[in-house]
């Protein structure tokens, strides 16, 4: 119980996955690789050019100092790229322009001292490959920034997700978790009353399936799944437990596709439409009524009816669950809003609830989502699994209800 009621949202720590997973190593593979192509293009030129071979040793002092000069670059950015736009590019600008020219200043001097042929530069001669080197210097500025500022919006649209993901967890949590307080009320006065009248045999039966059945709603899963079997489990210790109250009033069938039995859905999603149909069918009728449970797979789609044999909708709903802002017909209400937000959350529009008149008389509730098991499911918990709507398979929704046994 203390793992069931202990929180299970943890903050995770977004990363960039890939290549920049890990990011100082990413850092000098670029650095290395960068510089090294610096080199062999000016080998290449110095070649192209039939310059003699002791032009590479100042290209190979020039190449370090860019390297140098690179890295001390990156440290002043790291603390730079934090602030503010305008303030990032001016400090740039003139970090840059400091090492383009410290740039210009050793890689006239080592051309001179090495490749010059006794020429010596003065003064201003040292700023004679300035631009060249402000050029260089820049590319791999730019390069900085832009890497850096990717890492940063990739960093920050995980942490989005994950926090989205968060939130919606919850929600399915929080939806998951509303259990009628009518149902409990009801149970527990009826265990109550078994007590007073000293049937101590069947108040501690009820009892016992009470607690299974709140034990289940607890401890499901992280992201609240059940399979097929399990929320058959659950809706039998639910019907059990109404059945002490109703007895022979309640009916029940269950009609499951043996196929479909590991397959995903949200967990206790079915039992609010059974609670439904147990107030307005059996509970007015002095007969009872019958609640039929299917489940079948139709292609890719699970598709789920629960049928009573009750007052039905009236042909008031035209076979669609009313939107929140209109007014539902009387009997239909219950447990429903609570379904359609959590396939909403579970499934964005991939998913059809709909409401039906059972023949002849009753109500049929559809539930058509996809067909989902432990091995191929995205994953209810994340935030909207369903980005846009696939081609819903036509689905009966009608039908009686016919002979039912008790399960």
């Amino acid at each position: 119980m203390e793992d069931a009621l202990r929180p299970k949202l943890r903050p995770e720590r977004p990363a960039v996955g890939g290549f920049f997973t890990d990011k100082t190593r990413a850092f000098w593979i670029l650095q290395g690789g960068g510089w090294l192509a610096y080199l062999l293009l000016r080998g290449l030129s110095g070649i192209a050019n039939r310059m003699e071979p002791g032009f590479l040793l100042p290209a190979l002092l020039a190449t370090l100092t860019g390297f140098s000069l690179s890295l001390i670059m990156g440290s002043a950015y790291r603390r730079i790229i934090t602030m503010r736009p305008l303030m990032v590019l001016l400090l740039s600008s003139l970090v840059l322009s400091a090492a383009a020219a410290l740039f210009s200043v050793i890689e006239v001097w080592a051309h001179a001292a090495f490749y010059g042929d006794g020429w010596q530069p003065r003064g201003v001669e040292y700023l004679g490959a300035v631009l060249l080197d402000f050029s260089v210097l820049g590319a791999w500025t730019g390069f900085y920034y832009g890497i850096n500022f990717y890492l940063l919006l990739a960093e920050q649209s995980a942490r989005m997700v994950n926090v989205a993901r968060q939130a919606n967890v919850a929600q399915l949590e929080m939806l998951r978790y509303q259990l009628n307080p009518h149902f409990l009320f009801n149970t527990l006065n009826s265990i109550s009353t078994l007590v007073l009248l000293r049937q101590t045999e069947r108040a501690n039966a009820m009892l016992s399936r009470l607690a299974s059945f709140l034990r289940y709603s607890l401890v499901g899963e992280r992201e609240g799944l059940a399979t097929v079997a399990q929320e058959a489990e659950a809706l039998k210790l639910y019907l059990d437990i109404e059945r002490t109250r109703f007895e022979d009033r309640l009916r029940t069938r269950f009609d499951i596709e043996p196929q479909v039995m590991e397959a995903r859905l949200p967990s206790l999603l079915l039992q609010p439409i059974v609670e439904n149909a147990i107030k307005y069918a059996v509970t007015p009728s002095e007969d009872g009524a019958d609640i039929l449970v299917d489940a079948r797979r139709m292609g890719d789609r699970l598709v789920i009816t629960i049928a009573d044999t009750g007052p039905g909708l009236g042909g008031t709903t035209g076979g669609t669950l009313p939107e929140p802002s209109e007014s539902p017909p009387e009997g239909t209400n219950v447990g429903l809003a609570n379904i359609r937000e959590r396939l909403a959350q579970a499934y964005g529009p991939d998913h059809r609830l709909e409401l039906a008149d059972n023949e002849p008389h009753g109500l049929i509730v559809l539930i058509d989502i996809p067909y989902q098991t432990e091995a191929n499911d995205a994953g209810l918990g994340s935030p909207r699994l369903a980005m846009g709507a696939s081609p819903l398979p036509a689905a009966p929704v009608t039908g009686a209800v016919g002979a039912s046994q008790d399960e």
